[in-house]
């Protein structure tokens, strides 16, 4: 099941975050004030996100991923916590839930992130088992991600990688799929079926 995300009333959680249709999967709007020389923003503050978290979100790496046009990255789901925002440019993003307990297991959230036309300005908090993809709608894209596990520390033995073309997925990633720039990894990808069968067969 595939569902376009856009923040409203009807899922405001709390003063500036909102609750998409997979449990653990926040939008959480920035405060932007603009002037001539630029602008200013507040992305998140985590008094208001540890309110909705069983434990408190405790940031103890920040990441910088930089893409050209046309670059698509994911599906990825790691065991750690992450908010991550668009600080430049925009893409199309789309996440899903692999976690086999969860109730929205199989389910797709999309979005359009960043300072372009129509983007949402601000951050997606996202709980660990949910896999993150994004394809590149602008020439840069600077995407941020706070995670609350070191890199070199964390265990990797739950990290799960699913095809971005999955056809059971239907995502419906915008512009010509052959320009697309996508590395071995994400190319060799299992589909969501693939990989269920591969971890829980017995």
């Amino acid at each position: 099941m595939t569902h376009s995300f856009f923040p409203t009333p009807s899922n405001q959680v709390d003063e500036y975050i909102y609750q998409t249709p997979i449990t653990g999967l926040w939008y959480i709007a920035g405060k932007r004030f603009d002037d001539e020389r630029g602008f200013y923003a507040e992305l998140f503050r985590t008094p208001e996100l540890d309110r909705l978290l069983e434990t408190p979100f405790t940031p103890k790496q920040t990441n910088l991923s930089h893409s050209k046009q046309h670059v698509i990255r994911g599906i990825h789901a790691e065991n750690w916590n992450k908010l991550l925002t668009v600080t430049q440019g925009s893409c199309f993003a789309a996440w899903v839930d692999v976690r086999k307990e969860s109730d929205t297991y199989g389910h797709v959230i999309t979005a359009t992130l960043g300072t372009g036309e129509n983007a949402m300005f601000g951050s997606m908090f996202v709980s660990s088992g949910i896999g993150n993809s994004f394809v590149t709608l602008s020439d840069n894209l600077d995407y941020i991600y706070t995670v609350d596990q070191l890199y070199a520390e964390r265990d990797t033995s739950g990290d799960v990688a699913i095809s971005v073309f999955d056809q059971a997925l239907a995502i419906p990633w915008p512009g010509d799929r052959e320009t697309y720039s996508i590395s071995d990894r994400d190319r060799t990808a299992l589909t969501l079926a693939e990989w269920e069968e591969k971890t829980y067969a017995s």
